[in-house]
Formats: C-alpha cells, structure tokens, sequence
C-alpha cells in the first residue's frame, strides 16, 4: 500500500457512520456527482512561476475522479488566472463564489492577493483552506475562522535564519531584502522577533515592489551598508535575479533565501547553479536533487505520479512536491468529510486533522490541525545549497524561541 493510501484510508472510521443527508442549500457546489472547488494563481505575471502548482494539483484531481472520486463524486477543480493582482484576485473569486457556486477555496495563490479576499470569505463564510502562501496572518482563527494557511509561517522561518545567523556571526551586520506587503514584512517582524532592541544597531533594511523590474539597487545599497549577512524575502523572480547580482559584486555575505523562492529549475538553474554556492534556505520538503531520498518509498510515489500525469514536468522544481503534499492534505479532509460536504463540516474537518507524514515531507515532520491550530506544518530544517543540490544540517526545528 502506498503512503498516500494509508492517508487517505486514516478517517475511514468517520465514513462507517450513518452519512447525514444535507440540504442543497447548505452545500454549495456539491451535487449527487460533482464536488465543485475554486481557486486563485497567477497563471501569468511576475509570479507566474509557482503556476505549476495548480497543474499538479489537477492532474491529482484527474487521478483521485479515475479511482471513483471521493464519496461518489467527482471533483471539478476550477483555476483562474489572478496575475499576482489584487483587485483581479477578488473579481476571480467573487465569480468562483457567486457564479460558479463552488463548495469552497482551496490554495489560494500569495500573501497581497489572499489578504484581499481575506474578509470577503469570512464574512461568507467559504472555506479558505490551505493557502499556498505563509504569512503569519493566516492563523487567526478567532478573528477569521474560515482561513488556515498550511506551510510553516514565514515569520517563523526569518526567526530561524535570524538565530542561525547569531550563532554564527553574533556581531553580524544583516541587510533584509524584503517584498513590500506582508508577505515580506513577516521576515521583517520574525528577525525582530529574534533581535528585539539589537534590531535597529544590526539591521539594514531595503524593501521593493512586487511590480519592481529589479532589486539591484537594493543590493547596491546594502552591499554598501558593510552587510555581512543578507536574509531575502522575495518571489522568484527578484530571487533568481538576486543570486547574480551578489556574485557579480563579488559580495560573500552569508545569505539565506526564502524557502518558496529556492526552486532548482526556476531559480537556482536561472541564477548559475555555481553562483548559489554556499546559499542558505529551511524547508520541510523532500528535494529531488538529494541522493538519500532515491530509494525513499514516499518520492518514489511521487516520481510514479509525475512519470504518469505530468510527464514533461521538471522533477527539480520543488513547487511540484509542495503541490502533492497539499494536495493530499484536501484529499484527507474530504474523506473525514464522509457524505456531509457542507461548507461547516468541511471547515470542521479541515481544522481536525491528526498527525500525519505525506509523502513528500521531511522525517518528523507532520501535518496536523486542531480548532485552536491554524498552523497545519509548523516544523524546517535548514539546508545549503553545494553546487549540486540542498543539503540538510542541524536538526528540524519549530520555530524559534524569543
């Protein structure tokens, strides 16, 4: 039995009770054969990268409907291109809720562009589950207990690279290259968080635009500055772009990376594999390029199903084994959903997961959600990238103390 299958066998105990039969009304999206969701992604625009994780989900989706679909129906996974705008993502997804009537959102692509949404499906009460972005404020279940993001936090992981950072160099100067909204800012808040009052003396902070043609300048600036270190919280694009500038200015900072932008194929490759030398990122994923998972039962999955649904896909980008392990993770919920897909039971469900490993995540570390922890991953281990690959060191960690 393959490791998805155990997972999504874990809730069968739900599904032997007697299914409780929902009004129509109570269930949009969801008929006697179809399971209706939506989403957002940039499909085109400076983010435009990160489209191939709404292509691995549907090919999950077109293998999930030939095996009999979930509860006898078969889901019909809708993708509309946001471009990375935020107005554009909030006419999308007024059209996936009061147009399309779907049962609920699922991965939702960025921080500017979810944060839009944000109030929207809250105050409609749609299921916003397993953004595909990590910002910090997507664990509020009090105030938006629609919302619940699923990668570890990405204030948590600018709280690892900051203590890294002065286990290392304790009298570091750190330059903070950051995206101007709160996907950035969250780097900003979690190397303060580490800092505290040190934060103003040790800091130099250049922040840009996600519309920016380039983060050269910024470089430049901070290069001058005496930075010693460099923490980027950035997309891939100005990441890619990032790698080049500080090689070309003959600039050896110790460098740490935001793990969504550290993609083989699209930024390392792009970059020059070589230039990347010594580059530091964290992540809770398995990376193809690492020999000690070529035997690993839980990859080998994995490259089955792209070998089959997505031929041509780049093994070396890691957006593809986020995609799976995401994906999985819906699949779980709606099998503890049983019969009921209403959208309370599928919000319940979601925020009811027990610990589980998939596929593609490191060993030990697990995906679990409760009414209280909106955090489903909240474990990393960092990693340095050797010309050829990532490879891991220290231990995984959760979080930082402060």
């Amino acid at each position: 039995m393959t490791t998805s299958r155990r997972i999504l066998l874990a809730g069968s105990a739900a599904l032997l009770a007697a299914p409780r039969l929902v009004r129509a009304e109570e269930s949009p999206g969801v008929t006697a054969t179809e399971l209706r969701i939506g989403t957002t992604y940039a499909l085109s625009g400076p983010a435009s990268a990160y489209s191939l994780i709404p292509k691995c989900v549907t090919a999950m989706v077109k293998r999930l409907n030939e095996e009999g679909g979930i509860a006898g129906r078969k889901i019909n996974f809708l993708v509309y291109d946001d471009a990375y705008s935020p107005p554009r993502t909030l006419e999308q997804t007024r059209r996936l809720v009061e147009q399309d009537k779907v049962a609920f959102l699922f991965n939702n692509l960025g921080t500017p562009t979810n944060s839009a949404i944000h109030r929207y499906v809250n105050q409609r009460k749609v299921p916003h589950l397993f953004l595909a972005t990590g910002a910090d404020k997507w664990a509020e279940p009090k105030q938006y207990p629609w919302t619940i993001g699923w990668q570890p936090s990405y204030r948590t992981e600018a709280q690892i690279y900051a203590k890294h950072i002065l286990e290392q160099k304790p009298e570091a100067k750190i330059g903070l290259l950051y995206q101007n909204d709160d996907f950035g800012k969250d780097y900003v808040n979690g190397v303060k968080d580490v800092l505290g009052p040190r934060f103003d003396a040790m800091v130099k902070t250049a922040s840009h635009e996600a519309t920016d043609a380039t983060v050269d300048s910024q470089l430049v600036s901070l290069q001058a500055a005496g930075c010693d270190a460099l923490v980027c919280g950035i997309i891939p694009r100005f990441a890619s772009q990032a790698i080049r500038r500080v090689f070309d200015l003959n600039w050896k900072p110790m460098m740490f990376m935001s793990n969504v932008s550290v993609s083989g194929s699209v930024v390392i490759e792009p970059a020059g594999k070589e230039k990347a030398i010594g580059l530091i990122t964290s992540d809770y994923r398995k990376d193809q390029s690492d020999p000690s998972w070529a035997d690993d039962p839980g990859m080998k999955e994995w490259r089955d199903f792209m070998a089959r649904y997505i031929p041509d896909g780049e093994l070396g980008d890691n957006n593809y084994t986020y995609a799976y392990g995401v994906g999985l993770t819906l699949f779980q919920v709606l099998r503890q959903c049983g019969n009921d897909f209403s959208r309370g039971n599928v919000m319940k469900q979601a925020t009811s997961l027990q610990p589980m490993a998939l596929p593609t995540l490191l060993p030990g570390i697990m995906v679990s959600t409760s009414p209280d922890n909106y955090r489903p991953i909240r474990h990393m281990q960092l990693q340095r990238w050797d010309g050829r690959g990532w490879v891991r060191f220290g231990k995984v960690i959760e979080g930082a103390e402060v």
